[in-house]
């Protein structure tokens, strides 16, 4: 590889930056170096005139590096949580800098003052899905996002653009953690109780159910991508670019999109009980073969983050974006240093659920607790305790 071309290639053309994520071996997982140049390359397009409009992608492991075929299919697999294990076990203070820069990424993302258009081809999950929320693009006429909440007559804000290779999730109950990167608040604003159980499962969902849950815009065919991206350069201005996007790009696909997606309505309803105990029963309760999958997956997820993770989505509901992430920055911390457990490093939950499915490959994670039902509150409240005082919190300055 030209060892010029790095993790995070940018560029503006016709007063579009463009930002594509390079690190297709690791399916574009971000590193704290690729947190700190996207923060560093938002922050200087924000301030910069002559930048009117942002676009994001991936590359794929499908061509060599900067050919055509080596663009889209894949937009960004989430945080190395191979660093985070390594990080974790050596006491690194890496690790508290990646959050607290990612989380502040996301934020710059959600308050950008520019349009900012993610390309969310192939899959999208943790981390990546925290670099292409926000709130959607308006047109001069409403809000052509689907997520509940956002503003109607804005003339900035997130494209989020799904294809039918999109595989979206957010699997950290797998790995002993909780989704984050403002998952409480994306989540917790999707319809009914959609948010907790892509909160609890850690499921995979594709583009037509992303759009219909208010987590992506419009569901486009992955082989329009590379003309779409072309397109995006030669608008000339945030007025031209939003009209063409209004126009091209939304309108002939999204009604067609929230058609056709559904899911089982018996399922997340049950997803609406007041706690974990009560979710698996109700999925056993409903005796088909779709519940007794969701409920064995939950059953092979962390007992105690399944527990943070529903207290988490609730509290979000009444949260802001910036509050949101102050909470899940401190749940961060007590995920790796657990001091009300006495627990750190290799008997984290986290650190041993990334040994488990990342590190040794046996997939046989060691929970502790290992049941739903040893699950305490005195276990689960304290994650929710800042671990700072509200003027020494490492967010205190998001707006």
């Amino acid at each position: 590889m030209n060892p010029a071309i790095t993790e995070i290639q940018t560029s503006v053309a016709g007063g579009v930056g463009l930002i594509t994520l390079n690190r297709a071996k690791a399916l574009n997982a971000l590193s704290l170096t690729m947190v700190q140049a996207l923060l560093g390359t938002l922050r200087a397009w924000r301030d910069d005139p002559a930048v009117f409009a942002v676009a994001i992608r991936g590359t794929n492991k499908a061509g060599p590096p900067g050919s055509p075929d080596s663009f889209f299919g894949s937009f960004c697999a989430g945080g190395d949580i191979r660093f985070f294990h390594q990080a974790a076990l050596a006491n690194d203070p890496a690790l508290e800098t990646f959050f607290t820069e990612e989380y502040t990424l996301n934020h710059l993302i959600h308050n950008y003052p520019k349009p900012y258009i993610a390309f969310m081809d192939g899959i999208v999950m943790g981390g990546g899905m925290g670099i292409c929320q926000g709130p959607a693009l308006a047109s001069p006429t409403g809000n052509i996002g689907s997520a509940p909440g956002k503003p109607s007559a804005r003339q900035v804000g997130v494209v989020r653009i799904v294809t039918e290779r999109t595989k979206m999730a957010m699997p950290e109950t797998g790995i002993g953690l909780f989704p984050d990167v403002g998952g409480g608040y994306f989540l917790s604003r999707c319809p009914g109780n959609a948010g907790e159980y892509l909160a609890l499962t850690g499921n995979t969902i594709g583009g037509d159910q992303a759009v219909a849950w208010g987590l992506a815009d419009v569901c486009l065919p992955a082989h329009t991508l590379p003309t779409l991206w072309a397109a995006l350069q030669v608008q000339g201005s945030a007025e031209a670019l939003q009209h063409w996007i209004t126009t091209n790009v939304i309108a002939p696909y999204v009604d067609s999109t929230r058609a056709i997606a559904s899911f089982d309505a018996d399922i997340l309803a049950a997803f609406g009980m007041d706690s974990i105990s009560a979710i698996v029963s109700a999925l056993d309760a409903q005796g088909t073969e779709a519940a007794k999958a969701v409920a064995a997956t939950l059953r092979h997820r962390s007992p105690l983050m399944l527990h943070v993770v529903l207290e988490q989505i609730r509290r979000a509901r009444s949260l802001s974006l910036a509050d949101d992430l102050r909470m899940e920055r401190g749940l961060v911390q007590h995920c790796f240093y657990t001091a009300h457990l006495e627990r750190s490093g290799a008997s984290s939950e986290t650190v041993e659920g990334i040994r488990a499915l990342a590190i040794d490959k046996d997939f046989k994670p060691a929970w502790n607790p290992a049941r739903i039902e040893d699950v305490t509150p005195q276990m689960v409240t304290p994650f929710f305790v800042s671990p700072w005082s509200a003027d020494a919190h490492p967010l205190r300055n998001l707006a």
